[in-house]
């Protein structure tokens, strides 16, 4: 099912993803002329391929009170609210950006009746009246948790997300030790075991989140409790007199609780807190990666250019080249000489003189041809398998030269820029430790954040204002000479 999904995503945002392509065929060192195409294999989902954690645990305190039954919680004859305590702490796993499953432990005990067990009993009340009881509970429950706030995210917003809605719904075993007191005195009625048929429960509820950072989130949850027992109340056998008062199948309660999540693995966001765009972007990049057995063009990809032979115009892309979304390598000024191999890339000019016009002052900086720069999918830090090549040729370039460089990291526009500055410092630092652990001297390097201050494509404040592909081209670290 997730692989269908990604196929379908893919096959809708191609044209913007590929644009950004890189070839890893072999050259020939001649310029293309034909026209054809091609696709990317991709590598398996692995938890070391993961962009996003989904992980976590949780724990917190809360106030139970029993609700429906012949002995409750909540407003008695006199006048009086018994409310008991409790405790959960569970193991989380998102399956989707909307979707995890929760396999939580419940303790805690709820009081009920005309008084508090322990308390006297009232003077001068009824004999009915002189009955309190408390319920020492533990429960194991398999819950299934729906983000509704993702549910209702139908596109990017441009703003991290600080708020979500959550319900809850599941089944479980329950364990309880019933106590009552009356005139007589303090005594258990009834003690059921876990993991019995009779001691099956369900539970379902909501619950608020707030993210205070990338690791921790408080919530405020709300549960009811169906026992699906008339003796959880402390009222004894369910013939006893007070159980034959009122004509209780189920003794149900409220559980009010406070909680942290801890979010657990090493990435920056949890999939929960990402919205159904994103998700496609994660869905992408899972793709985007080399090396997995599974085809996603029926043709192939003869130049692994990134772009299916279905529909590849251009089917011998050289190694390196950058393609658009019909799989034709780039060309920006039209001058007949690719961009791959064009020294004068924004000015147009003959074949023989390597794109640059004769009439220019001088030759091309070999910097501005040899140190090319990356991109980075959207609020990602990972240099992505494509990039390698180029990174490995900065290596090169840079080990034979004297001088010091910059990486300079970059950002769209999404966002805040409090945000996008440390996303941008992320991205430089990540190149410069890739280039160091490559045999760069660690000297020659400075990694600079620049955040959204630093477009590539300034039109494009908003993000909204420029297709994809240009938003793409701002999320970037480039190399600048000292």
């Amino acid at each position: 099912m997730k692989l269908s999904l990604a196929i379908v995503a893919l096959a809708l945002a191609v044209p913007a993803a590929s644009y950004a392509q890189d070839s890893t065929a072999v050259s020939t060192g001649e310029y293309p002329n034909t026209f054809s195409s091609g696709s990317a294999n991709v590598s398996p989902f692995t938890n070391s391929s993961k962009r996003f954690n989904d992980w976590s645990i949780s724990a917190g305190v809360g106030v139970p009170f029993v609700q429906s039954a012949d002995l409750t919680s909540i407003k008695n004859g006199n006048g009086k609210n018994l409310f008991g305590y409790s405790a959960y702490v569970s193991i989380d796993k998102a399956i989707t950006h909307a979707f995890g499953l929760k396999l939580q432990y419940d303790r805690g005990e709820t009081r009920q009746g005309w008084f508090n067990t322990k308390d006297a009993a009232p003077a001068n009340a009824s004999a009915y009246q002189q009955v309190g009881a408390r319920t020492q509970y533990d429960a194991i429950s398999l819950l299934g948790d729906i983000n509704l706030s993702n549910l209702l995210r139908r596109v990017d917003n441009h703003s991290p997300f600080r708020w979500a809605l959550h319900g809850y719904a599941g089944i479980g075993t329950l364990a309880y030790r019933a106590f009552q007191k009356d005139e007589n005195g303090q005594r258990l009625v009834t003690e059921v075991k876990p993991f019995k048929f009779g001691s099956m429960f369900a539970q379902a509820g909501a619950g608020l989140k707030y993210k205070v950072n990338r690791r921790i989130d408080i919530e405020g949850r709300v549960m009811y409790a169906i026992t699906g027992d008339d003796e959880f109340d402390g009222g004894g056998n369910a013939y006893s007199d007070i159980n034959r008062r009122e004509e209780q199948v189920s003794d149900n309660f409220f559980n009010a609780t406070l909680g942290v999540s801890l979010k657990l693995g090493k990435h920056e966001s949890h999939l929960m807190w990402h919205d159904p765009l994103q998700e496609i972007y994660y869905k992408l990049d899972v793709l985007a990666n080399k090396n997995q057995d599974i085809e996603v063009c029926k043709k192939g990809d003869a130049d692994n250019d990134g772009v299916c032979d279905d529909w590849d115009r251009q089917l011998d892309t050289p190694a390196g080249a950058r393609v658009d979304g019909a799989g034709v390598a780039l060309d920006t000024d039209l001058d007949g000489v690719i961009d791959l191999y064009d020294k004068c890339v924004t000015v147009p000019g003959p074949v023989e003189n390597n794109g640059c016009p004769t009439t220019t002052t001088g030759p091309v900086k070999e910097e501005e041809r040899t140190l090319e720069g990356i991109e980075f999918d959207l609020n990602s830090d990972r240099i992505l398998p494509s990039n390698t090549p180029i990174l490995n040729n900065a290596v090169n370039y840079i080990n034979s030269s004297t001088g010091s460089y910059n990486v300079i990291g970059a950002t769209d526009t999404r966002a805040s820029d409090a945000y996008n500055q440390r996303l941008s410092e992320r991205r430089a630092n990540n190149v410069k430790d890739y280039l160091i652990k490559n045999g760069v001297e660690a000297g020659k390097l400075n990694a600079i954040g620049r955040g959204e201050k630093d477009l590539k494509y300034p039109e494009c404040e908003p993000a909204t204002k420029c297709p994809e592909w240009k938003n793409r081209a701002n999320r970037r670290v480039y190399f600048e000479a000292k």
